[in-house]
């Protein structure tokens, strides 16, 4: 284990149970949220030391999420992953500029997830 937690934020359930299956196999800890308005509020309630954000949710999406965590000294240090099944440029653009740590494209390939969150929480990869 790397007493490491992980929070994912995604709308798909199948999704949210996806990384969970794949993150707690690499050791890590994880919590969910189904949207953005949820995930921040998981953030603000716990510690977490990575968090995976879907960029395409009801109620807040993850751009304006990932803003919100960042404006937060409590919260901004975090390192975030976004992931959309969006491919252009401007996407991920917009993800960096919204001041996400790195944009992946899905389908999430189990051992770039595994090896990503590694990396980001400052475990070997």
């Amino acid at each position: 284990m790397t007493g490491k937690s992980i929070l994912v934020v995604d709308d798909g359930i199948t999704i949210r149970l996806f990384y969970r299956d794949v993150l707690e196999a690499a050791g890590f800890t994880v919590a969910e949220a189904a949207n953005g308005v949820e995930g921040l509020e998981r953030a603000l309630l716990d510690r977490f030391d990575l968090m995976i954000v879907d960029v395409n949710m009801p109620k807040m999406n993850g751009y304006e999420l990932v803003r919100q965590v960042r404006d937060d000294p409590a919260l901004r240090s975090i390192p975030i992953v976004t992931i959309s099944t969006e491919e252009k440029e401007e996407d991920a653009l917009r993800a960096y500029r919204a001041g996400a740590n790195l944009y992946v494209v899905k389908p999430v390939r189990p051992d770039e997830l595994a090896a990503t969150a590694r990396l980001l929480t400052g475990g070997a990869a």
